[in-house]
């Protein structure tokens, strides 16, 4: 397992991501909460992952019942990241829900809190009010974001009075915004870009194009789209023909690209114990720099459709699928 060392504290590259614990839009169901994730989680720390990330909206709060439950016995070798859902941030409320998180944890002490989304209407000084509260207390270690930019970044770190560690972000070959101002801030600042689907929710691994669409929560994602899949088809097929050359698979390619940038840590979800070695062996996947290269510029060309008309197209893509099975039936 390859480390990245920021504020004082040493973090594997490849962390544990579970919003699906316990989650039913992903659909696992009740054996895999109670069963396969726990094997997940223990096998994660085994390999050497250390980092593991969770919310308290996860399943109304099951992801961080599932996690503390197994990190029983083993709490001294996670470092154990969660968030707080920004609803009515005001101080008091962040207080209350941190030792709520803490609770389901089963710890005494949370090491990274961090807020899951901007508000709009409740300022971040409020919010970072309650988050300096709660770190004076001992109960948090480190402050953390997720999904600002970086003006929002610097501003809540100016509010807090002291480091803003990480901001929790999409990143993948597909989203490669982060790669324009928060990377390179964060990598001079010390500072952490955790970096979310960064698979792409899947779409990365050469299992979907226009014939093999996916279900569930993916089917109501613009970038799985028919017409999406069609723009990305030769950065996937790419990404086939690159890790087959590297006897690894393009979830492993993709994954090792995202790993490759300066300050910058990955949450995969894993559905099973096989996967989330697969990808640990990413961490450890190098290319000719040429491979890199040919990965950024064919990224760079890929221009999915996005915004509200995407969404719309969406909405109609799954009426017309669930109707298609409806005459069937």
């Amino acid at each position: 397992m390859r480390y990245v060392d920021v504020g004082g504290t040493r973090l594997s590259v490849v962390g544990l991501g579970t919003w699906q614990f316990g989650s039913r839009e992903w659909g696992y169901g009740s054996s895999y909460a109670e069963g396969e994730a726990g094997r997940i989680l223990d096998r994660a720390l085994d390999l050497g992952v250390n980092f593991i990330d969770t919310a308290e909206i996860y399943g109304m709060g099951e992801s961080e019942r599932i996690v503390g439950r197994a990190l029983a016995g083993r709490r001294d070798e996670a470092f154990i990241a969660t968030k707080i859902f920004p609803l009515a941030a005001l101080p008091p409320v962040v207080a209350q829900r941190a030792r709520g998180s803490a609770r389901r944890l089963d710890v005494n002490r949370i090491d990274l809190y961090q807020v899951h989304w901007p508000n709009p209407v409740i300022p971040v000084s409020t919010t970072m009010a309650g988050m300096r509260r709660v770190m004076d207390s001992g109960l948090v270690a480190h402050a953390g974001v997720s999904n600002f930019s970086l003006s929002q970044w610097q501003a809540a770190e100016r509010e807090l009075g002291k480091p803003v560690l990480s901001n929790q972000v999409r990143f993948s070959l597909v989203d490669r915004r982060p790669l324009t101002e928060l990377i390179p801030w964060a990598s001079q600042n010390d500072r952490l870009v955790i970096a979310y689907s960064p698979l792409g929710q899947g779409l990365l691994s050469g299992r979907y194009d226009r014939d093999h669409l996916p279900a569930g929560l993916r089917a109501l994602t613009p970038q799985f789209l028919p017409e999406n899949l069609d723009r990305l088809r030769p950065l996937i097929l790419r990404l086939s023909e690159i890790a087959s050359s590297h006897d690894a698979t393009p979830s492993q390619v993709a994954l090792a690209w995202v790993l490759r940038q300066k300050n910058v840590l990955a949450i995969p979800g894993a559905s099973s114990v096989s996967q989330l070695e697969a990808n640990v062996d990413a961490a450890n996947l190098d290319l000719d720099e040429a491979e890199w290269q040919e990965l950024d510029q064919l990224a760079a060309r890929c221009r999915p459709r996005t915004g509200p008309l995407a969404g719309l197209a969406v909405g109609r893509s799954w009426a017309e699928r669930k109707l298609s099975r409806l005459s069937r039936h």
